[in-house]
Formats: structure tokens, C-alpha cells, sequence
């Protein structure tokens, strides 16, 4: 039988490594100059973050990340760039040499005031390890009712978004 610590050591290797992909994948996002592979990077973050989720026992946001960002945002950036006729490869014209300057120094204090506050805010706090499969089943289903109930707005909102840029890209690619 698992001891909680034991558990615990391994949420905390397992969200370490995950954790580290994701940065790794987000430096690789903005770092590449070929536009497929940083929408190919940013998957994997976007699939990191549901790893995360899992790990955090919230099935039902690791699934509807998946679903939602995964499967139909980067499916949507996909197609966008490919209607659109975007280079394929490096493309060194949009490269933005002055702006490296400010922003390095800005992510850098950004990050440290960001740190600050989480590590002032949550130094003491646990979280809890329930071994109980009825309290995920509870919490997902509170979590659904209220994505789909106080929420719903957001994703239809979201939906008319995605379809104007759809139409979009349908416009900017179409030869006159």
C-alpha cells in the first residue's frame, strides 16, 4: 500500500517534468521562426496544461482543454495558416530586433513579481489528497454545472469567435 507522502513524491516528480516540457515548448513557441512548428509547440503546452490537470484529479478540465484547445483552437490556427498561404520555413522579415531589449527585462521582473506573490500568497498551503473516487465525481460534476450553466455565454461567445476567424482566413486566402 502507497503511503500519501509517496504519492505526494511522485505528483511532485511527475508535475516537474511535465512542468518542464511546458516551458521548454513555450520557449520553443516563441523562439522558432517556422510558424507550424510553433503552433506544434504550443500543443504541447496546451497538453501539458491538461497533464497538469490530471495530476490535480480534475478529469473533466484536462478533457475539455483537450477537447477544446487541442482539438479545436490549434486545429482552427492550423488551417488559418495554411488558407492563408503563410511561408512554410523561416521567415527572418518579421523578426523584431529593437523589441528584445525591453522584453527580456520585462518577462524577467514580471516573472519575479509573479513569483513573489504566489510563494507570499500559498507558503504554508497543502493540498489535500482525497482517496475517495466520489469526491472527483462530485467536484466534476459541480465544475460542469457551472461551465455550462453561469459559463455558457463565454463558449458561445468563444464559438462566434472562432468562426469569424474561420470565415476570415476563408477570405484572405480566396483568389480574386
Amino acid at each position: 500500500m502507497l503511503l500519501a507522502s509517496s504519492v505526494q513524491v511522485a505528483q511532485n516528480v511527475g508535475f516537474g517534468i511535465i512542468a518542464a516540457v511546458m516551458v521548454l515548448s513555450a520557449f520553443n513557441v516563441v523562439r522558432t521562426q517556422n510558424v507550424v512548428h510553433a503552433a506544434l509547440s504550443l500543443v504541447a503546452v496546451m497538453a501539458g496544461a491538461a497533464a497538469q490537470y490530471l495530476l490535480l484529479n480534475a478529469e473533466f478540465v484536462a478533457v475539455t482543454q483537450v477537447l477544446v484547445y487541442i482539438g479545436a483552437v490549434m486545429v482552427l490556427f492550423l488551417f488559418g495558416v495554411m488558407l492563408t498561404r503563410a511561408k512554410l520555413g523561416k521567415d527572418v522579415d518579421l523578426n523584431n530586433k529593437g523589441g528584445t531589449a525591453i522584453g527580456i527585462p520585462v518577462a524577467l521582473l514580471l516573472l519575479g513579481v509573479l513569483s513573489y506573490v504566489l510563494i507570499k500568497d500559498f507558503k504554508g498551503d497543502k493540498l489535500k489528497v482525497s482517496g475517495k473516487a466520489d469526491a472527483s465525481v462530485k467536484t466534476n460534476e459541480l465544475l460542469s454545472d457551472k461551465i455550462f450553466s453561469s459559463y455558457a455565454l463565454p463558449f458561445w461567445a468563444l464559438s462566434f469567435v472562432l468562426l469569424a476567424a474561420v470565415i476570415g482566413a476563408i477570405v484572405l486566402a480566396r483568389k480574386d
